[in-house]
């Protein structure tokens, strides 16, 4: 998978890229990440992608003029997505339809915002990473690059472990435990003891209901709520609220 990055802090980008999982992946070349400098598109000596703004106010914005040369230039995979706080809400459903594509691109705002002209009529749609405010779209572009790039078959040492995780089937994750079997007061549930496998699949599908139930309840809400079987299994390890 090819992954291009716009930014006027490509360290920032590259720095992340090559280390941990994605570092990994993109020795091994499973991802194709490649940072673009903004600044490469300006046309003055200070190399200036920021203008104020018309009409008075705080802040900067960036010029359509650098943005506009650095793309085209690049002609990166598409869809170009422009990372802001009226986006679309990332999530795991978005994050898997991204995973399954060829590439995409991330477009990192700054200052008070990018022209309108570079919403509307350079990228394809704006990406969301959460309700509130960031100096600038370099961290999105690192959650959305470590979300989506941890899912492209063959990055992850365990493929299946992706099918485990939160939000996998729109439920948080059971609770994990390993050694030593009891540290200080707290010991390790039982059933995870037992060496009896079946059982133990039936306990973290009712523990992570129970988890979810507890710290995520719109979650179930969104699902339609718990079905009569979901209801037994919770009751089967008396975990029903």
């Amino acid at each position: 998978m090819r992954i291009d990055v716009f930014t006027i802090f490509p360290d920032l980008i590259t720095g992340f890229a090559a280390t941990s999982l994605l570092g990994r992946a993109s020795t091994r070349g499973l991802l194709d990440i490649r940072v673009h400098d903004l600044r490469d598109g300006a046309d003055d000596v200070h190399r200036s992608v920021d203008d104020a703004p018309y009409g008075g106010g705080p802040g900067m914005v960036l010029t359509p003029g650098p943005v506009f040369a650095v793309v085209e230039a690049v002609d990166p995979p598409r869809p170009l997505y422009l990372l802001g706080p009226g986006g679309r809400r990332l999530d795991q459903s978005l994050v898997r339809q991204m995973a399954g594509g060829a590439g995409f691109s991330l477009l990192c705002g700054r200052y008070e915002g990018v022209d309108e002209r570079i919403r509307s009529h350079l990228v394809d749609e704006e990406l969301s990473v959460g309700d509130y405010v960031l100096a600038g779209g370099e961290v999105g572009a690192m959650v959305v690059m470590e979300a989506v790039g941890r899912l492209v078959p063959g990055v992850m040492g365990n493929d299946a472990s992706a099918g485990e995780e939160s939000f996998a089937d729109g439920l948080l994750e059971y609770p994990q435990y390993t050694r030593p079997a009891r540290f200080r007061a707290w010991p390790v549930p039982e059933v995870l003891r037992s060496g009896d496998h079946g059982r133990v699949t039936r306990w973290r599908q009712a523990a992570s209901l129970a988890r979810t139930l507890r710290q995520r309840p719109d979650l179930i809400e969104a699902r339609g709520g718990l079905t009569p079987t979901e209801e037994a299994l919770l009751d089967s390890f008396d975990l029903l609220p």
